[in-house]
């Protein structure tokens, strides 16, 4: 029998554009993702799409089904969401705090995604630079911040990882080399956010436990820092999200950290009342299903 789980299962292909990335958006293991596909496609005896396609390419019974889930999956979470307001109520607030400066890059979608699903609440950044956005969140000052993982003093949604990586300028003298190791980094100068040092990976996981000590020159865009290094004034250390666009116009180029490369994860953390609202729980919802489609090289958390 078609069931929900397999219309989500063909939007999510759709959307995250690989069976890796559509079993993270789904919570599955790769292996449960195919089995499910392969248990429709024995139904309908036929391929859903294209196995070599980049991006996924549907075969029309894939598409068909895909008609089909477009008609009934927004209805069913319209009225998942009525059933919450009358539940829970429809009002509320979201005060947002970033500790990742780079997430403006894909927010601001969201926000709007968000605003459109629950146009009754409230939802605004909490401006300004903030050294411990936790505090806000005991102070009752926000209501979630999208950042580091707090542990279990406040309740944890895991969203995705990433990979960070030293941008550079095309000349620089670490261009030739494929990958940089803590000694590459002596004698530079590490332009970042301005932010507290133990809030920096490449400092804290790489350059401190090697002994690696670096000049430090802050600005608080993106485009700032990237202007910084493309003149030759130092490199940087960035989201793969957040550079990807200067890395294929050759404004600048950009390396691996390490052997494994250095990787960050970023959770959202609200105080444990608000765990189990419903728009707390579709915000972070739409924070997956959009990066998941938008972000390229990022790997959600499950």
């Amino acid at each position: 029998m078609l069931e929900l789980r397999h219309l989500r299962t063909l939007s999510a292909l759709r959307s995250a554009g690989s069976l890796v990335r559509a079993a993270q958006l789904l919570n599955l293991t790769q292996s449960a993702l195919s089995h499910q596909i392969k248990l429709l496609e024995d139904r309908y005896e036929g391929p859903l799409f294209e196995r070599k396609s980049v991006p996924i390419s549907f075969t029309a019974t894939g598409a068909r089904l895909l008609q089909l889930a477009d008609l009934l999956l927004p209805e069913i979470e319209l009225a998942e969401r009525d059933v919450a307001r009358l539940t829970q109520g429809d009002t509320g607030q979201l005060r947002v705090v970033l500790e990742c400066h780079t997430c403006f890059d894909w927010l601001m979608p969201v926000m709007d995604e968000f605003r459109r699903r629950w146009p009754d609440v409230e939802i605004d950044l909490v401006s300004g630079f903030h050294s411990e956005p936790a505090e806000l969140l005991r102070s009752g000052a926000a209501d979630l911040v999208i950042g580091s993982n707090y542990g279990d003093q406040f309740a944890t949604f895991p969203l995705f990882r990433f990979e960070i990586l030293v941008v550079m300028a095309q000349k620089h003298r670490l261009a030739a080399q494929r990958r940089l190791q803590a000694a590459d980094f002596e004698g530079e100068t590490l332009i970042t956010y301005p932010v507290p040092e133990q809030r920096i990976d490449l400092i804290r996981e790489v350059l401190k436990p090697a002994g690696v000590q670096v000049e430090r020159r802050t600005a608080e865009l993106t485009v700032a820092v990237l202007q910084l290094v493309a003149s030759r004034r130092g490199i940087a250390a960035l989201p793969n999200w957040a550079i990807k666009n200067y890395v294929d116009y050759d404004y600048v180029i950009a390396r691996p950290i390490g052997d494994a490369g250095l990787w960050s994860d970023l959770f959202v953390s609200v105080p444990p009342a608000q765990q189990h609202k419903a728009y707390v729980r579709d915000f972070v919802h739409v924070i997956r299903e959009q990066c998941a489609s938008s972000l390229d090289g990022i790997k959600l958390l499950s």
